[in-house]
């Protein structure tokens, strides 16, 4: 019995190691990239900085128009409060169904 313990744990022992021998490099080598081109690295570098100059920072889509009131507050809130006293607006809860 002691025998095939050992000769078991010796077996799992190398199957272990089997696996790890099998191993490729940590860094992914194997699906590294070759790249072949014709430019140099100072017109890649200013290619790289004219587009970093053209580009918008203003994300696809978020276009918000931006609108300077010369309104006054008071006046603003005289007319809403006006509003809402002759029925053009509604109130609180009324009318939001």
């Amino acid at each position: 019995m002691n025998n095939t313990a050992r000769f078991l744990s010796i077996a799992a022992v190398a199957a272990f190691a089997s696996f790890g021998a099998q191993a490729d490099e940590a860094d992914a080598s194997q699906f590294a990239t070759q790249f072949q081109t014709n430019r140099t690295r100072a017109e890649v570098q200013a290619e790289a900085a004219t587009v970093a100059q053209t580009r918008s920072i203003e994300p696809a889509g978020s276009r918000v128009v931006t609108y300077k009131s010369t309104a006054d507050r008071a006046a603003v809130r005289a007319q809403a409060a006006e509003a809402v006293r002759t029925g053009q607006i509604s109130s609180g809860e009324i009318g939001s169904l």
